[in-house]
């Protein structure tokens, strides 16, 4: 039992189950099945992108332009699909992941190959980023009605019952887990984490895997 104990993710998931305990003393329908899976559903884009910021922390770097980044991929992609309905939706995702990795690249590059500290680097992406979604949208929102029917109901499309973002994100979490404790690239992140130094003495390199 101690040595299950130990694990912080038990804690974890008891201080949430708790936390749902408390909160639904007060508001009984929020325990409700249905509502925690609107609730995990909601929170599948904020889980995605604190994986993500979870493995640039463990580097010991930071990263401050994801939300812009996410703010200029979404504008991209949303565009799109108003100006052309006719694109499907699995390019589009497909769209979405390249812009957001070109831009995520160009951060890794200038902290990798000019040795800039990932906090001063991200901070100027940040305003970069969020400068470059208002020029591309001339400060404009796209509207709901300016976009097809198949990218508005994506999010609520289901599968088994479980909302299509909500499988998505348990898709990620497992190749998170995967690749955090299978691989060679998560052993290697989290030797840089703990230390840089000793890392460059086992042939690792830092750099390239910032």
């Amino acid at each position: 039992m101690k040595a299950f104990l130990k694990y912080r993710e038990i804690w974890l998931l008891a201080a949430i189950v708790v936390l749902i305990g408390l909160i639904s003393t007060r508001f009984p329908a929020f325990a409700d099945p249905g509502n925690l899976r609107q609730v995990f559903n909601d929170t599948s884009i904020l889980m995605i992108l604190a994986l993500g910021q979870m493995v640039v922390i463990l580097t010991r770097s930071i990263d401050l332009s994801m939300a812009s980044n996410l703010c200029f991929t979404g504008m991209v992609v949303a565009m799109l699909n108003a100006a052309h309905p006719a694109i499907p939706i699995p390019l589009l995702i497909v769209i979405a992941l390249a812009v957001g990795l070109a831009l995520g690249a160009i951060n890794g590059l200038l902290v990798w190959r000019l040795n800039i500290p990932s906090i001063v680097v991200t901070l100027g992406t940040l305003t970069i980023y969020r400068g470059a979604t208002f020029v591309l949208s001339g400060g404009a929102w796209v509207n709901a009605d300016k976009m097809s029917p198949d990218f508005i109901g994506f999010q609520r499309a289901a599968f088994l019952g479980i909302p299509v973002l909500s499988w998505i994100a348990i898709l990620v979490i497992a190749l998170f887990f995967v690749l955090m404790t299978r691989t060679a690239l998560g052993r290697s992140i989290y030797a840089i984490g703990v230390n840089p130094t000793a890392s460059v003495y086992a042939g690792i390199d830092v750099g390239r895997t910032k």
